[in-house]
């Protein structure tokens, strides 16, 4: 199958009209493994990410061998990666074993051939990839400075006692849901099989706050922060005494609520970083200059934009009545340029434009079944990564996975990458 469907991108495509120095391999399955094949051929395809990876290789990988953890989740990310983009051919198939593998062993709760939530193994990832470089970096460190060496080793044990409260930085288990382990290119219509996996439980924003600055922790930033970490102010203010009080929180990604009939840029603005909302009732503010709860306003707005802007949409809920998680397939348009409009005063370049880059799909009628593929842009070119099978897809194309009105199979976005136009 690899080979055929590497024929017939390339034939569909024109092989001189093929990137010179870009690849476009699929990922094998090795039986429910769509939603990591997903997640990776998404990653592939957002440049910021790729050469933080491919250059980490680089540096680990010198003359005396490699320096870095070789059994980490990052060294064999590091690995396909590089083995992708040194292929001889243009297109193809690869098998991702030894990612699988290492994932498998690294956390318990995909060590199956059940379905598992492509937004879990994103947060999983950057969440290894961070642990990895924080601990070469603070290593570096106490090799430049033995003496502070004890007082370094404590810091790091707080982060990773603070990360692990939170979501993109975590590994708090989510329900996941499940596909069938065919590996023809039906599958992604009909995801007819499925096992009794739950479906994922979106936390609320705030998703991932790490290290805030207040905090001292500055030197504890990675290049999955460059990358990925955006800033949200939460400015709250007291209706009695009108004292404003701004509180920053960070994010890598940012979980949105959706509704029927909108677009992302819609939710982002009523759903995210509403409007000014009143503070009453059992929800009063604990005001520290009256000392006591009060009626207050409180709105978030964006501070800082990231280099990524990844975008989780909430498609799954649990209904109480039928004592079950279901699937929102509502459809939600997503531009292939976006704008965030709730920006605080003193944001840095407000105004800035992002272009999608790759979008993580999940294919089913409900939680309980279903698959996933990405699509990504290369090179003003829309690809199609379904496992193993590479297509063309035609910009207009993109609609059939904003999702639909009605609960039957379902296409729909689930997992956004934008990338900013200013690096």
């Amino acid at each position: 199958m690899g080979a055929n469907a590497s024929a017939a991108l390339m034939k569909e495509i024109g092989i001189d009209q093929l990137p010179a120095n870009e690849r476009y391999f699929g990922l094998h399955n090795f039986g429910n493994t769509c939603y990591c094949n997903s997640v990776l051929q998404a990653l592939f395809f957002c440049p910021p990410f790729r050469e933080k990876v491919l250059q980490y290789r680089s540096q680990q990988n010198g003359k005396h061998g490699w320096n870095g953890k070789k059994d980490s989740l990052l060294a064999c990310l590091c690995d396909l990666f590089y083995n992708i983009s040194s292929q001889k051919k243009k297109c193809g198939v690869l098998h991702p074993k030894k990612f699988i593998a290492r994932l498998r062993k690294e956390y318990e709760s995909f060590d199956n051939y059940a379905q598992h939530d492509a937004h879990e193994l994103f947060n999983h990832l950057i969440n290894s990839i961070h642990i990895v470089l924080l601990e070469e970096k603070t290593a570096e460190r106490e090799r430049s400075t033995p003496e502070t060496a004890g007082s370094t080793s404590g810091s790091l044990e707080a982060q990773n006692e603070d990360s692990s409260s939170s979501a993109a930085m975590s590994e708090s288990p989510l329900p996941t849901d499940t596909e069938s382990s065919t590996h023809d290119h039906e599958k992604r219509k009909n995801a007819k099989k499925s096992t009794d996996s739950k479906p994922p439980e979106n936390g609320d924003l705030p998703r991932t706050p790490t290290g805030q600055s207040e905090d001292g922790l500055d030197d504890m930033t990675t290049w999955i922060h460059e990358i990925f970490q955006g800033t949200y102010t939460t400015i709250t203010r007291c209706l009695t005494c009108e004292t404003v009080k701004n509180k920053d929180e960070d994010f890598l990604d940012l979980s949105v609520d959706i509704e029927q009939n909108t677009s992302i840029s819609n939710c982002l603005r009523h759903r995210v970083f509403s409007n000014q909302q009143t503070l009453s009732g059992e929800h009063k503010y604990s005001c520290e200059v009256c000392r006591s709860k009060q009626e207050a306003q409180i709105e978030m707005r964006i501070k800082k934009l990231p280099t990524i802007l990844a975008l989780h949409l909430k498609r799954f809920k649990y209904c109480e009545t039928l004592n079950k998680y279901t699937k929102l397939t509502y459809r939600v348009v997503f531009p292939f340029e976006l704008r965030l409009l709730n920006t605080t005063e003193d944001a840095d370049n407000p105004e800035r434009l992002y272009d999608l880059m790759a979008v993580v799909v999940h294919c089913g009628s409900g939680p309980y079944r279903g698959h996933y593929v990405s699509i990504v842009k290369s090179h003003d070119m829309w690809l199609l990564f379904d496992d193993d099978n590479v297509e063309k897809l035609e910009p207009s194309g993109m609609e059939d996975f904003y999702g639909v009105t009605a609960d039957k199979n379902s296409e729909s976005g689930y997992i956004l990458f934008y990338q900013s136009k200013e690096q």
